[in-house]
């Protein structure tokens, strides 16, 4: 068969395809084949000719069908076994739990900041401000007030003190009432010792009260109590051993705050900021130059 032979069948086989039996042309998708045996599609089809691929509806239609098929198979397993209903109610109930412990969280702010900015403002009743008594108690109230604000100011001193948090174990260093450092610092730890016969026992807690500062130390010694001893198991050694002394665990610096209580460096600076100690103070060494550097003998220490 010669070339323009092939290409004739071709456009009478194409031409033969696109009409209906009557002899109109058809619209669609109507299929052929060539006279070689190869497959073409003419119109608009979900198929793609040339690759194969489905169209986008049918992508569609094929994952509803296959998410469809995979939840009927769930839900025939479910009903079918009773440990899978049990589980599925379990976890149905924690859900709820989750969000209904959750719904304070996000939405109290919002509600609380509502509450805040409807309040109605208190403003004085004119009619009662005639009243000669409700202003001599107005005028008594507001001089009350200013005399408690005088005395509250005289507890808070005009020099530099130090404020030390136990609960959360921060400090804060203050001058002429303003603040200028503050950071980690470590406090007593509650916790109780008692030696094997039971005859003594030492709860290690940090004084709280308004205290201060008693003396400073640069390259302090440890002279270590009876705890210390009793703490690693070994015996008390009598007041005057040379083993109760041990030099470089306090830091370059330590302030005295009475009683045996201290205020000193530490070897473990990743502790800084929870309760470990036996009831002295630790600062990390840089809060601890700064520290003993701007408070004085007699400087007061605040510890709540």
């Amino acid at each position: 068969m010669s070339t323009e032979d092939h290409n004739g069948n071709l456009a009478e086989s194409g031409a033969a395809g696109n009409k209906s039996p009557d002899g109109s042309a058809k619209g669609g998708s109507d299929t052929g084949s060539d006279s070689l045996g190869h497959n073409y599609q003419t119109g608009s089809d979900p198929v793609s000719p040339a690759t194969g691929n489905l169209g986008p509806d049918s992508k569609i239609q094929s994952i509803k069908s296959l998410v469809s098929k995979y939840l009927t198979v769930a839900a025939d397993y479910v009903k079918s076994h009773q440990w899978a209903r049990t589980t599925l109610t379990w976890v149905i109930v924690l859900l709820l739990l989750l969000f209904i412990l959750s719904v304070p969280v996000y939405f109290a702010p919002s509600l609380q900041q509502s509450w805040g900015t409807s309040r109605a403002e208190c403003r004085p009743d004119s009619a009662l401000l005639e009243n000669r008594a409700i202003r001599r108690q107005i005028s008594a109230t507001r001089n009350e007030i200013t005399r408690l604000e005088r005395r509250l100011a005289s507890f808070v001193p005009t020099q530099t003190y130090l404020v030390i948090n136990t609960v959360d174990n921060r400090f804060s260093l203050y001058r002429n009432r303003q603040l200028i450092r503050e950071g980690y610092c470590s406090s007593g730890s509650y916790t109780l010792l008692k030696t094997e016969e039971g005859d003594k026992e030492w709860i290690f807690k940090t004084p709280r009260g308004r205290l201060s500062i008693q003396g400073k130390i640069t390259h302090p010694v440890w002279r270590k109590p009876d705890w210390a001893f009793v703490e690693e198991g070994l015996p008390v050694p009598g007041p005057t051993d040379p083993l109760r002394y041990e030099s470089g665990v306090l830091g370059k610096y330590a302030m005295s705050l009475g009683d045996g209580y201290l205020i000193h460096g530490t070897l473990y600076q990743r502790q800084l900021g929870m309760p470990v100690t036996h009831g002295c103070i630790r600062l990390g060494d840089e809060d601890l130059e700064a520290v003993f550097n701007s408070l004085s003998v007699g400087s007061r220490v605040y510890i709540y």
